[in-house]
Order: C-alpha cells, then sequence, then structure tokens
C-alpha cells in the first residue's frame, strides 16, 4: 500500500469527523510494517486523557492454536487456554492474513498483540476441554513492574531474574546487596527470558561475574555500525542526553553519557552517517572476570531485546557462560532510538544507528542471538519450566 493511500484514508476520516487519537495511531502503525522495523514505535503520549488499551492477555502460537500465556486484566480466560479463531477465522489463516503484523514466520516468535484487538470475538477452548466464544474486550494496559530479584536456589546456586536494562540503579543495588553471595557461589543462574532491554551501561557491573578470572578480550565486530549525525538526530539525543544526565547521581555514568555526548553527537553534528568510534575504531575491549561463580547459565527467549540482545551476545563470548532456551527478540539491526513528539500528543521512536553486518547479511538470516542449548517453546511450558528443568540437569552434568 503506498503513503498516499494512507494519506487519503486519513483525509477521508477527518473530513467526516472520526479520526481519533487511537484510529490515527492505528494508521500510522500500519505503515511503519512496511519499514519491518521492530525498534521503531508511533505511539500517543500518555497523559489522563491518553491510554493505551490492549485485550488483557498474551498468545503464542503452537501448530494451529493460540495459547494464553498470560493474563493481566482478561479474567474470563485462564493460563492454558487456546484459541481457535478470531471472528471465525481459523488461525492458520489468520497467519497469512497477518503476515506483516506478526513480524516473523516462526511460531513462537510471531506478535499477535497487534491482531487480536482487530477482531471481536474469539473461540476458544478451556484446559477442560469445553468450547466456548468469547466477546473480546479492551481494557487499560497495566503498568509495567520492573523485575530485578536474586535468590539462592540451593546451597551451590543463586538465580538473578532482570526484566529490563533501563536503569542501572537497581542492577547495581542488587549486586552491591549479594555481592558476597555471589562472590561466594558456584553457579549463577541469570533469567532474561523477558527483558525489555534499556542500555548496555546498566550490567556494566555484571559483566565481572560472567568471565573467567583475569582478563577476557571482548570481540564486539558484530556490533560495529555508524551512527546516522544529522542535525535533527543530534539535537534530539543531545537534548535526552542532557535530561538523563540531571537525573544521574553516577559519577562513573555521568562521564560515559557526556563522552557520548561530546565524542559522537556535538562533534559529528549534520555530517550524516559516521562511525561512532572512527578515530579510535574499537571492535575490541577487555573485562577482568572474577573466579566466582563458576557455572553460569543464561535463560534466553524471544521476549529478550534491545540491551538484552547486547548482553546475551556478551554472555555467549564466555567459556564459563551457557546460554539455554531460544533465540533472543534480535532488534538492534537499528538502535540508539530517538524520540520526536508533535505537540505532547504523539512520539516517534526511531533509530539513529545501523549495524556494518546489514551490507553482507543474508536477507532470510534469522533473527536474533542464539542460544547454546535451544528449547523449542511447546505448550507444556504452560504446565512446567522445562527451561529450567534443563539448567539443572545442565548443572548436575557439571
Amino acid at each position: 500500500m503506498g503513503s498516499s493511500l494512507y494519506e487519503d484514508k486519513i483525509v477521508n476520516l477527518e473530513k467526516k469527523g472520526e479520526l481519533t487519537t487511537s484510529t490515527f495511531t492505528e494508521i500510522v502503525q500500519d505503515y511503519l510494517l512496511d519499514f519491518k522495523d521492530p525498534h521503531l514505535f508511533f505511539l500517543p503520549v500518555k497523559s489522563d486523557s491518553q491510554k493505551e488499551y490492549d485485550n488483557g492477555f498474551r498468545v503464542r502460537r503452537y501448530e494451529d492454536k493460540l495459547y494464553v500465556t498470560t493474563i493481566t486484566n482478561e479474567n474470563r480466560l485462564k493460563r492454558g487456554d487456546t484459541i481457535l479463531s478470531l471472528d471465525g477465522i481459523p488461525v492458520l489463516t489468520l497467519i497469512e492474513k497477518h503476515q506483516r503484523e506478526l513480524m516473523d514466520t516462526k511460531a513462537e516468535r510471531e506478535d499477535w498483540r497487534s491482531i487480536i484487538p482487530k477482531y471481536n470475538v474469539a473461540e476458544v477452548i478451556d484446559t477442560k476441554g469445553n468450547i466456548t466464544t468469547l466477546e473480546l474486550k479492551k481494557y487499560e494496559k497495566t503498568a509495567y513492574k520492573p523485575k530485578h530479584t536474586l535468590k539462592r536456589i540451593d546451597n551451590n546456586t543463586l538465580l538473578m531474574t532482570l526484566s529490563d536494562f533501563l536503569e542501572h540503579t537497581p542492577i547495581d543495588n542488587l549486586l552491591e546487596k549479594h555481592q558476597e553471595d555471589i562472590a561466594n557461589t558456584n553457579n549463577l543462574i541469570i533469567d532474561v527470558r523477558l527483558n525489555l532491554g534499556g542500555s548496555d551501561h546498566s550490567f556494566n557491573k555484571l559483566l565481572q561475574f560472567l568471565f573467567p578470572e583475569g582478563e577476557n578480550k571482548i570481540d564486539l565486530s558484530f556490533y560495529s555500525m555508524k551512527m546516522n549525525c544529522t542535525v535533527t538526530n543530534a539535537n534530539l539525543m543531545i537534548q535526552c542526553i542532557d535530561e538523563e544526565l540531571e537525573n544521574l547521581e553516577s559519577c562513573e555514568y555521568r562521564e560515559e553519557l557526556k563522552q557520548w555526548k561530546e565524542d559522537t553527537w556535538e562533534k559529528h553534528r549534520g555530517k550524516g552517517f559516521v562511525n561512532f568510534n572512527e578515530d579510535n575504531a574499537i571492535e575490541e575491549y577487555e573485562i577482568t572476570g572474577l573466579d566466582k561463580p563458576r557455572n553460569v547459565i543464561v535463560l534466553v527467549d524471544n521476549y529478550c531485546g534491545s540491551a538484552g540482545d547486547i548482553f546475551v551476545y556478551l554472555c555467549k563470548q564466555s567459556p564459563k557462560v551457557t546460554v539455554i532456551g531460544r533465540p533472543t527478540m534480535g532488534v538492534n539491526d537499528y538502535s540508539n532510538l530517538s524520540v520526536m513528539q508533535w505537540e505532547d500528543q504523539f512520539e516517534l521512536m526511531y533509530a539513529t544507528s545501523r549495524l556494518d553486518q546489514l551490507d553482507t547479511r543474508k536477507p532470510d538470516a534469522e533473527q536474533g542471538i542464539k542460544p547454546d542449548i535451544y528449547i523449542p517453546w511447546t505448550p507444556e511450558h504452560l504446565n512446567r519450566d522445562i527451561d529450567m528443568e534443563k539448567v539443572v540437569k545442565q548443572l548436575q552434568e557439571k
């Protein structure tokens, strides 16, 4: 569909007085799908009058059914219930109809969040085998609750769960609080199966525990990239960095941010695409590792992306880390997001960097950082933690 068709649709709705914030957002989001960039977002700015809505549950496809994996507000459904059709259209037919929105061709990686709201009625089989029809509703989206925790599984094993890398403070505090426990344990499990990403600065202090004792050279050529330092991009990024600097207490992180601002955006403003380390291209750096923990296992899934992708990539370079689960989201082809706002109503989050490997990568290459041990997702994951069972077995073997 050409851009003029989207423009005509907006104009016609406006003439009829039917153009709302939500319909305009949906039209623009549909237009952006053709860019095939999961790191590209157009959203209404959150306010008391502009709220986000969803269907109150989340699904994952296995074969010809959609399995309910998460419940937020839709209490008429239960985890494990399955959807056979939407408005009478079978799931396999829906896949053909909505391939653009699904963003992937592998069942366990498909994203159904934008598709289900387009329909009114779901045909559901509950966990006891009863078939019913459910009139779908929209609920105010549940606020995200970060999870940064550490708990002991047994005498030799700790489990760390990190749901995002949005800020360094909760992770730094967690490491400081449990520093002695981590430094004296043999086994550390890190669960980033759900990780919303953020900044790679946020996990800097965690890296020492992931690598063997002594100096470790890390290859960063995979993430060699160019930054698009247009005047607009530079101005927006500098503004964003300045706002973040006002709220940062850590001197270490402040210096890193200031350096990034000065050496990249101020220095190269208006130059277009440049290597953000063009003066001293850095494709490897060193991490000083610790003796313990001796074994680190990282749990991953395709709900781990952005800075989560980078974290898993770094983990895979350590000989004492084993990555288990499913490939990460893989959204960093275009990254380092900038934000443009219009009249406090809408915002566009778009990338300002591009990976060099895109010039040589095959178009049909699989997305995401692949685990060392792949465990395909099946409905049995809803009954028990198959991934964790594999982790326990792996540690017993070691």
